[in-house]
């Protein structure tokens, strides 16, 4: 199995859209959703959070995952609450009491997938660099 290639080895551009762009985005889409429907929401969110592991597995190691989990976390939870607001629909899921604690929780469940990426990336590819066992 070939690894995709890391995030520093794709141009400026790619490394700008997945990293920044693409959480934004979802986030955008999620907080629109808020606003709709509570199931739709609740699933995009879970996916999104989920999401850090990919992104993780972008970095060769826990620690650098961890970083780009917390940019990404930290990006998404912000987006879903500034196109919720732009939306302006009432929630129709429960948040945090104040919203803002939203941020906190998907930096925090971002850096902590990103690191499992990243930690996953890391095994991964020693494994295919160590010499098959007879």
């Amino acid at each position: 199995m070939r690894l995709p290639p890391l995030l520093r080895e794709h141009p400026r551009w790619l490394q700008v859209l997945l990293a920044l762009v693409l959480p934004a985005a979802y986030g955008a889409l999620t907080g629109y959703f808020l606003g709709v429907s509570e199931g739709t929401y609740i699933v995009l969110s879970i996916l999104g959070v989920l999401g850090g592991i990919g992104a993780g597995f972008d970095h060769m190691g826990a620690a650098i995952g961890l970083r780009r989990g917390l940019v990404a976390g930290l990006i998404f939870g912000a987006a879903i609450l500034i196109a919720h607001e732009v939306h302006g629909a009432d929630a129709k899921a429960d948040l945090p009491d104040p919203e803002t604690v939203l941020i906190a929780v998907t930096t925090g469940l971002g850096a902590g997938f990103g690191a499992l990426g990243g930690w996953l990336r890391e095994r991964v590819a020693h494994r295919q660099a160590a010499p098959a066992e007879t």
